[in-house]
């Protein structure tokens, strides 16, 4: 019977884990603040309090031992547009299935964004990250409110030809029930690590036929 009572046991905390809700609430304009919660329990990730930044700059400070020279660490391929319209092809079908067994059970609020897009140095290509975005938004924002909570999103999109660089400021939150997150990732990881296996296999291959020069540039 002691089986028995220790299976139940196992049970019940199984359940209560499926069900507690878990989140990340991010702010952003010009600093990134990112607060983080498991059922009741909240707690700020980023910034770094002040005692935290206190304790890394003594250490910086301390004399560190010399250490064998590490190997060069590639960088990450930054993926292109084509890269990322190769993604949403790829993963929104298996993303929309799974999001219909969660029967709605993704809260996401606040969703307030402003995002204007730089274009100094390339106007085409700004352009066609603009007009991408666009229709992205108005294609994909109904089928995720029908798929999730979402009670008011406030999205706005902009293009600016005499700055350099993309700026996004605005305020974001979604909450999810470890459980309906265990479906999500279940029914979306496969596809997910095919297609960052087919596009880090692509980057290596451009990457070696490129000449020397190219590369170092």
């Amino acid at each position: 019977m002691l089986w028995c009572w220790i299976l139940g046991v196992f049970i019940a905390l199984l359940f209560l884990l499926c069900i507690t809700r878990v989140g990340v609430r991010a702010a952003f304009d010009g600093e990134l603040k990112l607060d983080a919660k498991f059922g009741w329990f909240h707690f700020r990730i980023l910034p770094l309090k002040k005692r935290q930044k206190e304790a890394g700059k003594k250490a910086e400070k301390k004399p560190e031992k010399k250490k064998k020279p590490e190997k060069e660490k590639k960088p990450f391929p930054k993926p292109s547009l084509s890269d990322i319209k190769e993604a949403v092809r790829t993963l929104w079908p298996p993303l929309k299935k799974a999001l219909g067994r969660t029967w709605r059970g993704i809260h996401i609020d606040p969703l307030r964004v402003s995002l204007t897009v730089g274009g100094k140095y390339d106007p085409a290509s700004a352009a066609e990250l603009y007009g991408y975005l666009q229709g992205g938004v108005w294609t994909a924002m109904p089928q995720l409110e029908r798929l999730m909570d979402i009670p008011d999103p406030r999205i706005h999109l902009d293009i600016d030809f005499t700055v350099p660089q993309t700026s996004a400021k605005g305020e974001a939150g979604i909450s999810i029930r470890i459980g309906t997150l265990l479906l999500v990732g279940l029914g979306v990881g496969i596809p997910a690590l095919r297609w960052f296996l087919r596009f880090r296999k692509r980057k290596k291959q451009e990457s070696s036929a490129s000449p020397p020069g190219k590369q170092a540039a």
